[in-house]
């Protein structure tokens, strides 16, 4: 395919430039459905005109359907799109950026969206459909328990998350106790939104993430917490994102002593309490409730999600000490760690 796509490039330059003005129009339809003309052509950049055209050309093909509400996808128009998810990845050296990643990194498998986090927020909302499409693609036919933390890339994750159509049973579990932080970023709210719009089961942990050992082994006997704890440790599924140490040790509402540590044992990345430096080497563990760290080398599957440059050192520092992982981020991130890390 790389060799017809180089030939293209030479003999056809325009056809590959109309074929990505098309795909970005379908690809943002589908993430911000129903949307304006107005808001789509600020989005991608384009004047009203061309937008325009563009949309007039894309219904005429059966692929949009224009509303008083705005433009959404047919189902066409999202078997498209799916088809052309994988011959975009090849036309935009998304594929082989990804191959020389998982070369880098060492880790099992990296998937690339296009785009930068940091830079757009919509790219966010891609990663999480691409994180969904991962999970669903290793459900087993019988039962699937997916444990799932919180922050602002997992709320994105839930957001996209759909029924799946092969109907597998699906329950939902948060992986950790909650943070210190606002109600729709901590897992048990990721936890059941993605529940919600999966159609699926969901248990909550009502604990908080972080308590005296004294306290621990007092709420763990209570049977409604016993139970969620051990339906935890027998997920087959883990899907998690990736702090920065200081972003994450602020969100614990860690104490000045707490940040000073973090800062002299040069932590830059966190993940299930855990605080790593940029060698991948623990150099600081919070006690936390729920998943532990070496309880991932027991689950059939590991899904760390994180994008954006400024992302790009916390996911080098934890792919090196957690490699048996399935990295889904973004461009931004992805060039960053071939360039610097």
């Amino acid at each position: 395919m790389q060799q017809l796509i180089q030939v293209q490039k030479q003999i056809v330059p325009d056809m590959l430039d109309t074929l990505r003005h098309r795909y970005d129009i379908l690809h943002y339809v589908r993430l911000m459905q129903p949307i304006g003309r107005r808001t789509l052509a600020t989005s991608l950049g384009l004047t009203e005109r061309i937008l325009r055209r563009e949309v007039d050309f894309l219904k005429d093909q059966g692929l949009l359907m224009v509303a008083t509400q705005g433009i959404s996808l047919t189902e066409s128009g999202r078997n498209v799109l799916r088809d052309l998810h994988e011959v975009m990845g090849e036309i935009l050296g998304i594929s082989e950026v990804a191959r020389e990643l998982e070369r880098k990194l060492g880790v099992r498998q990296v998937v690339i969206v296009p785009g930068d986090s940091d830079e757009t927020f919509w790219v966010q909302r891609d990663i999480g459909r691409a994180a969904v499409t991962q999970l669903k693609a290793r459900l087993a036919p019988d039962d699937n328990i997916i444990a799932v933390t919180g922050g602002t890339t997992m709320a994105s994750v839930a957001a996209m998350m759909s029924p799946d159509k092969k109907e597998r049973p699906m329950h939902f579990v948060p992986a950790r106790g909650g943070l210190g932080e606002t109600l729709e970023l901590q897992a048990n709210t990721v936890c059941s939104r993605m529940a919600d719009r999966a159609h699926a089961d969901y248990h909550l942990l009502h604990i908080p993430d972080e308590v005296s050992q004294e306290t621990f082994e007092r709420m763990v006997e209570e049977p409604s917490i016993k139970n969620v704890l051990e339906m935890i440790r027998a997920a087959r599924i883990v899907v998690h994102g990736i702090g920065e140490a200081e972003t994450m040790a602020k969100r614990r509402h860690a104490s000045p002593e707490h940040l000073r540590m973090i800062e002299r044992h040069d932590a830059v990345a966190e993940a299930f309490g855990y605080y790593f430096n940029a060698e991948g080497e623990i150099v600081h563990r919070v006690k936390t409730v729920g998943i532990q760290l070496e309880e991932l080398d027991d689950m059939d599957t590991v899904i760390a999600v994180a994008g954006g440059k400024s992302k790009a050192q916390a996911i080098a520092a934890y792919a090196k000490h957690t490699p048996n992982i399935i990295l889904v981020t973004d461009e931004g991130a992805a060039t960053e760690l071939l360039t610097r890390y």
